[in-house]
């Protein structure tokens, strides 16, 4: 058994805009596209140094075109903006599932504060 969760499904759906990812601990979670947008985890996002990472805005109607599973670990999502660089391996969807509203609320502060909009 894997030390981590891993997903048993991943659904796509289209019409929310919204990843299903169930786990095999029973976990099951509702990511919104925009949300899997802003916390991608490709280098363009993502700062190189520490964890500060580039605000990313006005991505409020963002959608996933398709979902491409990687080996075992990760999956390659393609949004409708034509960002398509962050592999989003188990570890990470899980944290993003399991912190959700905590990254949710710091994010929104974030773009408060930067006078930024979804």
């Amino acid at each position: 058994m894997s030390s981590h969760p891993i997903p048993v499904d991943i659904r796509l759906h289209h019409k929310s805009r919204v990843l299903e990812v169930r786990f095999d601990d029973d976990a099951v979670f509702e990511l919104p596209c925009e949300y899997l947008r802003v916390f991608s985890p490709s280098g363009e996002v993502r700062a190189r140094r520490g964890n500060d990472s580039i605000l990313v805005s006005g991505k409020k109607a963002v959608a996933i075109d398709d979902v491409k599973l990687i080996g075992q670990y990760a999956v390659k999502l393609f949004f409708d903006d034509g960002h398509n660089s962050g592999l989003y391996d188990w570890r990470y969807l899980y944290e993003l599932g399991t912190k959700q509203e905590q990254y949710w609320q710091t994010y929104l502060k974030r773009l408060e504060d930067a006078g930024a909009s979804r």
